[in-house]
C-alpha cells in the first residue's frame, strides 16, 4: 500500500510564500513523474508543476518564474516553493506521483494522489 501525505499550506498575504511538501511511503520500488495540481472552488483541477526522475521540470504559465518544483528521491518527496504568491493561488494543492511498486521491468506504474492541503492567498 502506498500513501502521499502532503503539508505545508496555510493561509499567507499576496506576495508571501509557502513550501508544500509530500511524502510517498509504502511499497515502493522506484517513483518517476511527480506532479503538483491545485483545484480552485468551482473550477476544475489544473497542472501546476511537474518533475521527471531525471529532474525535467514543466510549469503551467500562470506559476513559471514563481513556483519551483523540486524533489528528494531519497527521503520519497516531492516539493513545491511558492514564491509572490497571488490571492488566485488559492486553491487546494494536490500531488500525484508515478510509482511503480514491483521490481519487475513489466510492472505497470500506477498514479496516487494525496489528501491535499489548503493554500489561501489573502490581498
Amino acid at each position: 500500500q502506498v500513501q502521499l501525505v502532503e503539508s505545508g499550506g496555510g493561509l499567507v498575504q499576496a506576495g508571501g510564500s509557502l513550501r508544500l511538501s509530500c511524502a510517498a511511503s509504502g511499497s515502493i520500488f522506484s517513483i518517476n513523474r511527480m506532479d503538483w495540481y491545485r483545484q480552485a472552488p468551482g473550477k476544475q483541477r489544473e497542472l501546476v508543476a511537474a518533475i521527471t526522475s531525471g529532474g525535467s521540470t514543466n510549469y503551467a504559465d500562470s506559476v513559471k518564474g514563481r513556483f519551483t518544483i523540486s524533489r528528494d528521491n531519497a527521503k520519497k518527496m516531492v516539493y513545491l516553493q511558492m514564491n509572490s504568491l497571488k490571492p488566485e493561488d488559492t486553491a487546494v494543492y494536490y500531488c500525484a506521483v508515478d510509482i511503480r511498486e514491483q521490481w519487475f521491468p513489466e510492472a505497470p506504474n500506477n498514479r496516487y494522489w494525496g489528501q491535499g492541503t489548503q493554500v489561501t492567498v489573502s490581498s
